[in-house]
């Protein structure tokens, strides 16, 4: 299989070059400072993956989308699903979204999830394209673009928002994560490393999660609610209302509670041990 990636110089691109070279298969990129256009690409290619900053892919795929042919298949590697897969749906391929849950920094794919959003292909097609990240040991997740946006918009939305939320305060408060670092047990630890973690990432990419997301302004009006309900019960000293709202949500997270603190004790144990 000829396999054409827009935007194969980067990163991302390089990624999964390498995951469909060791499968086999011939592959081909294209970027800003490559001779050979998105064009010139799609037309010489059986599988067209688009491997774009978010804000400039569905022009990408408008771009290519007169050229391609029932025969090929055209995928992305977007964290968003509805509006590419839409786009890629104006062509004639046959069309997949895949948003791998992982960056490009990753030594391989072995324990890492791709979500696919198959719109338009064979179930032989959609078969081959899986087994190719699964035998690297990827796990596959199926869905539809409209709840792939849904989910994501809690998955990366709100968890990319608090924590930008815990940085923005300790700025305010004028406190640094070294001063707090005598006073943080490894669990603390592991949630300010998150923190930082973000913050040592690209603020395009996640900036476009957050805005382009059209789901993710209802959860953080939610999660302004959340916080506020939660200041008043505070700010009372209110145990009652307290322990009323923790039970809650224990209750609403169920035995998944149990699983999180068994995994976290694996991390705080190799934090310690190491």
């Amino acid at each position: 299989m000829k396999v054409g990636i827009i935007g194969g110089t980067g990163k991302m691109g390089r990624l999964f070059g390498g995951v469909f070279e060791r499968a086999g298969h011939e592959v081909s990129v294209c970027g800003r400072t490559t001779a050979v256009s998105c064009t010139d690409l799609a037309v010489t290619s059986d599988l067209v993956m688009v491997s774009v900053p978010i804000r400039d892919t569905m022009e990408v795929i408008r771009g290519i989308a007169p050229v391609l042919t029932p025969d090929q298949v055209l995928c992305d590697l977007t964290s968003l699903k509805a509006g590419p897969v839409a786009a890629m749906l104006e062509s004639a391929a046959s069309v997949i979204g895949f948003h791998p849950m992982f960056g490009p920094g990753v030594p391989s794919l072995n324990g890492q999830i791709i979500v696919v959003t198959p719109a338009r292909c064979s179930t032989e097609t959609l078969h081959a394209l899986c087994s190719i990240f699964e035998k690297e040991g990827a796990s596959i997740t199926i869905s539809t673009p409209e709840e792939h946006d849904r989910v994501m918009a809690l998955v990366q939305g709100l968890t990319h928002a608090v924590s930008l939320m815990v940085a923005e305060t300790m700025r305010r408060v004028a406190v640094t994560p070294e001063e707090t670092s005598p006073f943080m047990s490894p669990v603390y630890q592991i949630e300010m490393g998150l923190v930082g973690r973000l913050l040592s990432q690209d603020p395009d990419l996640y900036g476009d999660m957050l805005r382009l997301n059209p789901n993710v302004p209802p959860v953080l009006a939610k999660c302004k609610e959340a916080l506020e309900d939660l200041q008043k019960i505070i700010t009372a000293g209110d145990t009652g209302a307290f322990n009323d709202l923790f039970e809650r949500n224990a209750a609403h997270f169920g035995s998944y509670c149990d699983r999180a603190a068994a995994e976290t004790d694996y991390l705080i144990r190799a934090m310690v041990n190491r």
